[in-house]
């Protein structure tokens, strides 16, 4: 019998299948013969200790306009499938840990990718606190005094919330810049988590890398160029990819990461680095595999298929 995979992912029908990660991870499964289901992390419960997903027969196809079909809902056990891809975007809040936790009674008889363990223990601006000899010079705080003394001691600083994703709500402020305070309080008004402050990198004008790792291992790279004027680079809101290569520097930080990631399951990284600083690393649903694969000329989502496969033989 062909394997079964559950996608748990946001809504398929607005993806743009030439840049969507999940989108190429699910091809490369159906190519391999296995039938794929999708379902909403809305649609995953814990019932009576059963894992249970309301899901649907999902067909992929790379056609504009007509990328996929689904079939009727089913209610499947994830206890059954051979495969659950956690891929819905972050905010990484209670609603992702609880799903980290549902999954977690399912793994690894069903393997979970990543590690639900590990994405709940590893949200992307966290994690990278552990490799303090890698990254910025960083605060993580919700105090404000601490957040006005850091900046005195280096001046130029990125404010950006603790469990944000894409870009949203950061923001670089230079020493005399007068909006540091009532940024603050807005912080402290919306979220309950402390923010991250960190040291600016005006390297990241030449870049922020985006570093694909599979099971530890450094496997391509992208680099995005924010647009003039912009101190961030997601594609999303301006950044330009170019094709990349990875330093001696980079290969050093891999190298120091990687045993880590392959030792708590985190098959597909994510990891960004700016200048010589590791930055994030991204666990919860990273993403650049397409864009890579078009300058690199490459498959990486047959890579994370390989280590996926490894561990189901």
């Amino acid at each position: 019998m062909s394997r079964i995979v559950a996608i748990q992912m946001d809504p398929i029908e607005p993806i743009d299948i030439n840049a969507d990660s999940t989108f190429v991870l699910g091809l490369e499964a159906q190519k391999r013969g296995y039938r794929l289901y999708h379902y909403l992390p809305r649609d995953l419960s814990f019932r009576e200790g059963k894992v249970i997903a309301h899901a649907r027969p999902l067909t992929l196809k790379r056609e504009v306009g007509n990328h996929y079909a689904l079939g009727t809902t089913e209610e499947l056990d994830l206890s059954t499938t051979d495969v659950v891809l956690m891929r819905q975007d972050p905010p990484f809040d209670m609603a992702y840990i609880t799903a980290t936790h549902i999954l977690e009674h399912i793994h690894p008889k069903t393997l979970v990718v990543n590690d639900p363990v590990s994405v709940r223990n590893a949200p992307e601006k966290l994690l990278v606190t552990h490799f303090p000899d890698l990254m910025p010079p960083t605060l993580i705080t919700s105090n404000q005094k601490d957040v006005i003394a850091f900046r005195e001691e280096h001046k130029d600083i990125i404010v950006k919330p603790l469990y944000g994703n894409g870009g949203a709500g950061v923001f670089h402020l230079t020493p005399g810049d007068e909006n540091l305070t009532a940024l603050m309080e807005m912080f402290t008004e919306f979220y309950r988590e402390p923010v991250i402050v960190q040291k600016f990198l005006p390297e990241v004008r030449q870049g922020d890398k985006r570093i694909i790792l599979v099971d530890g291992e450094p496997v391509g790279a992208i680099n995005r160029i924010p647009k003039e004027g912009e101190a961030r680079s997601n594609m999303h809101v301006g950044g330009k990819a170019v094709k990349s290569s990875l330093t001696a520097r980079e290969q050093e930080i891999c190298s120091k990461i990687g045993p880590t990631l392959k030792n708590q399951g985190l098959i597909f990284v994510g990891i960004d680095v700016i200048g010589d600083y590791l930055t994030e690393i991204n666990v919860t649903s990273p993403t650049g595999l397409q864009e890579i694969n078009r300058y690199d000329d490459t498959c990486l989502e047959a890579l994370i298929w390989d280590a996926i496969d490894a561990r189901l033989c």
